[in-house]
């Protein structure tokens, strides 16, 4: 729905039986320019009067429902405004866009009175595995039903900040838990840390601070170090490991 195609499909409907592709390629711009052939290709074929009323209803459809969103979008800022500070809040967390932080203050209202500790809002969103326990042994770990809009959004945000280039705590989380919890609850181990870290903020209002890539390494180093041995002996490397010189 770029400018190209808009200016194309209004001159197939205009046209009708007597477009000509090569012309009609040509209202191509800047960058789709240079696939000019493709399109020419593309564009001929059997356009009637019937596929030019179809497209012309298609496309006031979607000019209609591209008004509401624009009106609906307008409503939302205003309604939001009381909000912005917790908003940009929000927007700090690796991961968190302007959509879902706006989705977590509607889902709970910034208010974090109403859940006294982070784990019962947590719990209340559906990010916290359940604790099925029977003569000891736990029975099930699933998560319990939440507020399926919040958790929604948190899984979003949650995959954002794994595909990120940027090296945060989230994704060091995951990649610790994913090999011995599977990726579906290592993601949601990492949307409870979100949650988590969205409750701390809004009650003090400050912004997010990561704990770094390399958190888990520097609270546990010999358990770091006794892994990557580990991994090594697996690839076949025997290792002797001595303490690194100090600078004189």
């Amino acid at each position: 729905m770029g400018v190209s195609g808009r200016l194309m499909l209004q001159a197939l409907i205009d046209q009708q039986g007597a477009a000509d592709p090569a012309a009609i390629a040509d209202l191509a711009k800047r960058r789709m320019r240079s696939k000019i052939p493709d399109l020419t290709e593309a564009l001929t074929g059997h356009f009637t009067a019937h596929h030019a009323f179809m497209t012309r209803m298609f496309l006031d459809r979607i000019d209609a429902q591209s008004k509401d969103i624009a009106v609906l979008s307008e409503r939302i800022e205003n309604l939001m405004e009381p909000f912005l500070p917790a908003r940009e809040l929000l927007e700090s967390i690796p991961g968190v866009s302007q959509i879902v932080a706006e989705i977590v203050i509607a889902e709970t209202g910034a208010d974090m009175t109403q859940f006294p500790t982070p784990e019962q809002l947590a719990s209340w969103a559906g990010v916290s595995p359940g604790a099925h326990e029977s003569a000891g042994k736990v029975k099930s770990s699933k998560t319990r039903p939440g507020n399926r809009y919040l958790k929604g959004a948190l899984g979003v945000a949650a995959l954002t900040a794994l595909r990120s280039t940027t090296h945060t705590y989230f994704a060091a989380k995951y990649r610790r838990l994913a090999p011995t919890r599977g990726p579906m609850k290592a993601l949601v181990a990492v949307e409870h840390s979100m949650l988590t870290a969205a409750w701390h903020m809004l009650q003090n209002g400050d912004f997010y601070r990561d704990l770094g890539a390399d958190y888990y390494t520097r609270r546990e180093p010999s358990k770091a170090k006794a892994r990557a041995i580990k991994q090594l002996e697996a690839l076949g490397y025997q290792v002797t490991i001595e303490p690194q010189q100090q600078a004189s």
